[in-house]
């Protein structure tokens, strides 16, 4: 069994005051917003389509909901589905189910039934806190699935009333916003009547550190999503090892955070519902992005912390530009789910003044496991560095147990206070993934002299053709240098002379009438020929997640439909 610690070369590039390891952590997340309650009672908290509501108000709010879910039986251990867009309500929700030592379990808001339906057959909450948008979908589950407790949560109680009153006028435009935001459906209970009861009793139980906090679903983008079982220890291990990756921005001291991600996303929960929690910061909420609502906020609040994917950074950009609103203020943006390009990197920091870095995670990590030094010696096309107290190996894929030599492919595994210790419910999917204590993340990477980690390919994407390795990342980057094709993904369908055939699906910028055999003779001058893919189809999009990741595997089923199965 591999008890050794392997060396951490990385901690030399680390950024001024940025430790090599951390203190263990104590206590719950439930303390994360006690604290700035206690410390930072009359700062605001959270702000909402300029509603503002202070850590004094946010911590009542919480113990008021805790009480009203412990009233409707809810105990300790049960998992609690949430269902909600970034809105105040999803603050207090998540806190107030931890805090009578439940287990909170996030969902997507716009899953299909199908999609929704899946995740609750594996965690089987009984009691749901959902968008009244979207209630009526959890409503209408089967019999073997029916919620308990089917809590309804109208997002626009927590407007100012201004803007409350305008989705009241009686005109279209006015009408359309209102009914997009809410619904209702007999029989839910009121969120508004579960979050005015009496304040729950100091003395009620506190989760333990080591206790389930969260279960988090995977991304889905390598096949069906599973529960990764997140503790309080996980999630305040990985918000404190943000902390002190950022030794620039103080707790207490003004820091602002923009929550454009979403928060049933682990990359939004961590960043968002936990980071920002116990900086004492002030979180802007947006149901979604939009760059324009961005805009009027940073007018006022600049984001001193701004969570975001490549594709947000280059709209929120944009838009500055053409709108001349100023970005400067934004101290430090970190970027993750895909790569960040270089050509994105240098405008976005000329515009803020401040940094934008790559880092990397997954949800099994709570999520964050390496980023970029916020400093001068980040370097481009990595993810950057393990953070803090976080321990990282390249194996051999074959054999998890060899190390392959310094500076080669191979596959990450890791090990550190983020994470995970398994599935929820799937014992036997735990154990593929973990290896002598070291947990196998399922990326090829490779590791520089410095530290830095260069993701390479996913392990379960890799495409085998006639014996040889075609990662879809480097194919995909070659396409995307074709001047006529705006986006690509790459894939592996069967073929029966080679295994697995390498097939392109392209997104065409502008000219329809692209020559697919011209992009493939372009690929010709980048690629070996074994990587040049056989066959190209142009197609109108590309199937992403909420958060802008292609879902390589929903890609592939097309094809394999629009080929029938060829």
């Amino acid at each position: 069994m591999t008890t050794f610690d392997p060396p951490r070369p990385w901690t030399a590039s680390y950024a001024e005051g940025v430790p090599e390891d951390l203190d263990q952590v104590s206590g719950s997340l439930v303390d994360i917003v006690a604290a700035s309650a206690r410390d930072y009672p009359d700062a605001p908290a959270l702000q909402f389509f300029g509603r503002e509501t202070t850590y004094r108000d946010l911590q009542a709010a919480i113990d008021r909901a805790a009480a009203g879910l412990r009233d409707l039986g809810v105990k300790a251990g049960d998992p609690v589905a949430i269902v909600l867009p970034n809105c105040p309500q999803h603050i207090v929700a998540f806190y107030a189910v931890l805090r009578i030592g439940a287990v909170v379990v996030e969902h997507n808001p716009l899953y299909t039934a199908r999609e929704l339906r899946k995740q609750f057959e594996d965690h089987g909450a009984r009691t749901a806190i959902v968008w009244s948008k979207v209630v009526a979908t959890v409503h209408d589950f089967p019999a073997d699935l029916a919620v308990t407790n089917l809590i309804s949560v109208d997002v626009t109680r927590a407007m100012p009333l201004p803007t409350r009153l305008a989705l009241r006028l009686p005109v279209a435009k006015a009408r359309e916003a209102r009914d997009a935001l809410t619904a209702s459906v007999k029989g839910a209970i009121s969120w508004d009547d579960v979050a005015s009861a009496a304040p729950l009793s100091a003395s009620h139980p506190l989760p333990g550190t080591d206790d389930l906090a969260i279960i988090q679903y995977t991304s889905g983008t390598t096949g069906t999503p599973k529960g990764a079982a997140l503790t309080h220890r996980n999630l305040l291990a990985n918000a404190a090892q943000a902390r002190a990756w950022v030794p620039s921005i103080r707790r207490g001291e003004g820091c602002v955070v923009y929550a454009v991600l979403p928060m049933f996303h682990a990359y939004g929960l961590t960043l968002c519902l936990t980071f920002a929690m116990s900086m004492g910061a002030r979180l802007v909420l947006f149901p979604k992005f939009d760059p324009d609502l961005v805009l009027e906020v940073t007018k006022k609040h600049p984001a001193t912390f701004l969570p975001l994917v490549p594709p947000i950074a280059e709209r929120l950009l944009a838009a500055a530009k053409q709108k001349g609103v100023s970005l400067a203020g934004t101290d430090v943006a970190i970027s993750g789910a895909m790569a960040l390009a270089h050509e994105l990197v240098v405008p976005f920091e000329e515009e803020t003044g401040g940094y934008l870095v790559e880092g990397y995670g997954l949800s099994e990590c709570s999520p964050v496991l390496m980023a970029n030094p916020v400093a001068e010696n980040r370097v481009a096309g990595t993810v950057g560095l393990p953070l803090p107290g976080t321990e990282c190996r390249v194996v051999d894929p074959e054999d998890p147990t060899v190390d392959v030599p310094a500076g080669s492919a191979g596959e990450l595994v890791v090990r550190g206070p983020q994470v995970f210790s398994g599935y929820y419910g799937k014992p036997e999917e735990t154990e593929t993934v973990f290896v002598d204590g070291w947990f196998r993340t399922g990326d090829i990477v490779t590791i520089d002299e410095a530290g830095f980690v260069r993701i390479v390919d996913r392990i379960k994407e890799l495409i085998i053709t006639g014996g040889f390795n075609v990662a879809p990342t480097e194919v995909e980057s070659a396409l995307r240098q074709h001047p006529d094709v705006a986006d690509a993904a790459v894939v592996g369908l069967p073929s029966d002379h080679s295994g697995e055939e390498v097939v392109a699906a392209i997104v065409v910028d502008g000219a329809r009438d692209v020559d697919v055999e011209a992009v493939r003779e372009f690929a010709r001058g980048i690629l070996t020929p074994y990587k040049v893919p056989r066959r190209v189809f142009v197609v109108d999009e590309l199937p992403k997640s909420l958060i802008g990741k292609v879902l390589r595997l929903q890609v592939k089923e097309r094809l394999l439909t629009l080929t029938g199965g060829e």
